[in-house]
């Protein structure tokens, strides 16, 4: 394999032609994109109706996240405007994406957080790429409302999804999963916070729709925590709470975006608590192998919500016909939030190194 053909990997490379760049863009790239769509046996079988179910595991992104995808774009377009620095409010992924392209263009990176409420995992991410990291005091909501007012005054790059960049880099995850299966699914199924990647997948299936690389777009299914679930309430939530922290967001950036989707599709938004997330992020790494971070997982907990039969909120044969190709987006890695899962599982066993009493153990 070429240099030449390494360095052409990435979202923008790969489909230039229908993003927002030319010739005098600086590509900003990690080689990001092309991940993997990969089909779930043993979900599908616990789905049942002769349903597909494929995973589109973004947590295989550069630094774990679907992030990586519009950011790509963000920093290429920022440093093609003359931008010396970025600025970002974030739940922890954002952070790690806009620091790591950030650090890869040469710019400055600047970071604002709810201050207790990022994972481990996620802001060391922002430090190990060397952004200023400032904690607010107060929410995500009122982090991004400050980048907002410092967007507009200073000369720095705003490169939360309020960039419109963001979510055409976004859009590609679609362009992969009608390449991959042949055409478009007839369901998706998203976790939801700042409403974003749902609205640009979206974007990303109506485009290859018109352009007749798709005979159909599918019903988009988005699936918010319930202590933070502002579209499905159809209310601004002051103080959302809930263990999965990339979807803490009580006043979604998108929120008109996503309602879009939603309506166009046929689709629909809901809630699941956060036993269901837990529940469902275990599940699918002791069944699938596919390990992902809390937010990740309510996408698969709004699976069986919605073909759980005991459930008030089941969704209507219509939208899972038999035999339907599903697609869940499980948007971040596992490692980005480890502590959560060893809480759940328990504890190390402690032995000594002994033969028999390992084999006692493990009996």
């Amino acid at each position: 394999m070429s240099f030449r053909t390494l360095h052409d990997r990435g979202v923008i490379a790969r489909y230039r032609e229908y993003l927002p760049v030319t010739d005098a863009t600086p590509v900003i790239s990690l080689n990001e994109g092309s991940t993997p769509l990969i089909h779930a046996p043993k979900l599908s079988a616990k789905i049942g109706r002769d349903c597909e179910v494929f995973i589109k595991y973004e947590g295989l992104n550069p630094t774990g996240s679907f992030k990586d995808r519009g950011m790509t774009l963000a920093l290429s377009k920022a440093v093609e405007d003359g931008a010396h620095a970025v600025i970002c409010a974030s739940t922890g992924n954002t952070s790690a994406a806009a620091a790591a392209y950030a650090a890869r263009a040469s710019i400055s990176c600047i970071v604002l957080l709810p201050a207790g409420k990022i994972s481990f995992g996620k802001l060391a991410q922002a430090f190990a790429y060397g952004a200023k990291v400032v904690a607010i005091e107060g929410n995500f909501d009122d982090a991004l409302r400050l980048v907002r007012e410092i967007g507009e005054t200073e000369p720095i790059a705003v490169v939360n999804s309020i960039n419109p960049h963001r979510l055409q880099g976004q859009k590609t995850a679609s362009f992969e999963i009608i390449e991959t299966l042949g055409d478009a699914p007839d369901v998706h199924i998203l976790p939801v916070g700042n409403a974003g990647n749902i609205s640009a997948y979206w974007m990303g299936y109506e485009e290859f729709f018109s352009l007749g690389k798709a005979s159909r777009t599918p019903v988009m299914l988005g699936f918010q925590a319930a202590g933070s679930a502002p579209i499905y309430h159809k209310r601004i939530i002051e103080k959302p709470e809930t263990i999965a922290t990339a979807i803490r967001i009580g006043n979604p950036a998108s929120w008109d975006k996503a309602n879009n989707a939603l309506e166009k599709s046929g689709g629909a938004i809901d809630a699941v608590t956060d036993e269901e997330i837990l529940a469902a992020q275990f599940w699918l790494s002791s069944n699938e192998g596919i390990f992902v971070e809390p937010a990740s997982a309510a996408s698969i907990a709004g699976l069986f919500k919605s073909l759980d039969p005991t459930s008030n909120r089941a969704y209507d044969a219509a939208r899972f016909p038999e035999g339907a190709r599903i697609v869940c987006t499980v948007t971040g890695h596992g490692l980005k939030d480890p502590e959560v899962i060893k809480e759940q599982c328990g504890s190390v066993i402690s032995a000594k190194a002994d033969r028999s009493e390992i084999l006692r153990l493990i009996s």
